[in-house]
């Protein structure tokens, strides 16, 4: 009986012991439960809606391409060169010359259903032959309209009908950041499609033949894909495909591409008039930046400052005047050179823009009808192109090629800087080169002077109408 009682009282006290440890251990996983809950990341509210899909997914790459591809083709171009043997010509006398053919590849776009075919200058130069293959594998022999050698564009034409072809695009209205596919024949991989942005607008490329406005896009650009499209996520043509940045000769993330306003300007006034026509402003300038902003006292350090304005221009006539600081040409901002010289060579002379000047700190419009310095309705190819150091230049003459033996330089149609008076240099003297480097075209002055524009002075070689070389050492 006494066991049983003990048994008992043990069992009471450990049932005890029991549910005090319960209760104890319950409060305290209570609390620990609350200070979980208490840390917890808090819920906060963000713009982000779940039912706003990604860019990615409603870029429609696939519509571009399709649109696009059959409207690309491949250039082959054959150029027959002759090689002289000076050895065999010292001991056998002048002779013909060993001829081999040298073939180029590129791309093209088509623009017409006639057969109209633009594409790259480079791609076709010296070309005896050209020859176009579609992306359904026909073959075409093309005939060459014209080329812009400034601009590096050319115009082909094949004769067919009903073909595929991509419309214009006005390449001012892209922006930065917007997706763009190139369409080419790289390494002669044909109907080759990359996708990338529009990185940069109104690139000039240091080096170059030209001083230029190019598209900059990281879209993959390769050897062969030259004269290929541009084109936006509509499968517009926003711009030709032209150079890559590299030191391998690959693509390495930077392409470039002559904006479809220009290369439609340029193919328009190759059909129309068989050259390009080119338009006047008629002033001098330099382009702002941080340095000669401060020395001219300017409000911006960016835009283009006048420091002259020429007689018988298209901004005189207008009413723009020095010190004026032209930021902006129709709805474009114009930032620097390469802006202003990529909207007056999408432009030609007679027709209209609107030009805003900061003067005074105050913005002003001025409309302005594009000319020449002869005030003609076209241009020729001999008529006046540009005005640089206070000298109108023009291209060398078959002419001044022949009485001089040369095949480079600049002709002074007119003196309007008395530097080079005092020099004793006169009109239909050649510029030859600057700081030692040869002059091919008025557009390598205006390079070679903007590369040179902060120096002191600046050295030119000049061969002068009576056949002597002068060297003019000029103040800048």
């Amino acid at each position: 009986m006494k066991k049983i009682a003990t048994y008992t009282f043990v069992a009471l006290i450990a049932s005890a012991f029991t549910l005090i440890g319960s209760k104890y251990y319950l409060n305290n996983s209570e609390k620990e439960l609350e200070i979980i809950q208490e840390s917890a990341p808090q819920i906060v509210q963000t713009n982000y809606n779940k039912m706003t899909p990604y860019a990615a997914e409603t870029t429609d790459f696939i519509h571009a391409a399709e649109t696009t591809v059959d409207a690309v083709v491949h250039v082959k171009n054959t150029a027959v060169k002759t090689v002289h043997n000076p050895l065999d010509e010292y001991f056998y006398g002048r002779s013909n010359g060993r001829k081999y053919k040298q073939v180029g590849t590129g791309s093209g776009v088509i623009i017409s259903p006639d057969g109209y075919i633009i594409t790259n200058n480079h791609v076709v130069a010296n070309a005896t032959e050209i020859e176009i293959t579609l992306n359904n594998k026909k073959v075409y022999k093309a005939t060459l309209i014209g080329s812009d050698e400034n601009n590096d564009i050319a115009l082909v034409k094949i004769e067919a009908t009903d073909l595929p072809h991509i419309t214009f695009a006005d390449s001012d209205s892209i922006k930065i950041g917007e997706w763009v596919l190139a369409v080419g024949n790289p390494y002669n991989l044909t109907s080759t499609v990359t996708a990338g942005i529009v990185s940069a607008k109104g690139r000039d490329l240091d080096g170059n033949n030209t001083i230029e406005s190019y598209i900059q896009t990281d879209a993959a650009v390769n050897p062969g894909n030259s004269g290929g499209a541009l084109v936006n996520t509509r499968g517009e043509l926003v711009g030709i495909n032209t150079a890559i940045s590299s030191k391998t000769g690959s693509y390495i993330g930077y392409s470039f591409a002559v904006p479809s306003n220009i290369a439609k300007k340029v193919v328009e006034d190759l059909i129309e008039y068989g050259n390009v026509q080119r338009a006047f402003l008629g002033i001098q300038f330099v382009e702002l930046n941080g340095q000669n902003a401060k020395k001219l006292d300017t409000p911006i350090s960016e835009g283009i400052f006048v420091t002259k304005v020429l007689n018988g221009g298209a901004a005189i006539e207008a009413g723009i005047e020095e010190n004026d600081i032209i930021i902006k040409i129709n709805s474009t901002k114009i930032t620097k050179f390469s802006d202003l010289k990529g909207q007056l060579n999408a432009a030609r002379p007679g027709e209209n823009m609107n030009i805003t000047v900061l003067r005074d700190n105050e913005e002003k419009v001025f409309p302005v009808i594009l000319k020449n310095k002869f005030g003609k309705e076209v241009f020729s190819e001999t008529d006046f192109i540009d005005n640089v150091l206070g000298l109108q230049l023009q291209e060398i003459s078959e002419k001044q090629k022949q009485k001089y033996q040369i095949d480079y330089g600049v002709s002074i149609s007119k003196i309007d800087n008395v530097s080079f008076s005092r020099y004793g240099i006169k009109e239909n003297a050649i510029i030859l080169a600057i700081e030692r480097q040869k002059i091919q075209s008025v557009t390598d002055v205006e390079q070679l002077m903007r590369h040179y524009e902060n120096n002191e002075y600046v050295t030119l070689q000049i061969l002068n109408t009576n056949g002597k070389l002068e060297y003019v050492s000029l103040k800048l």
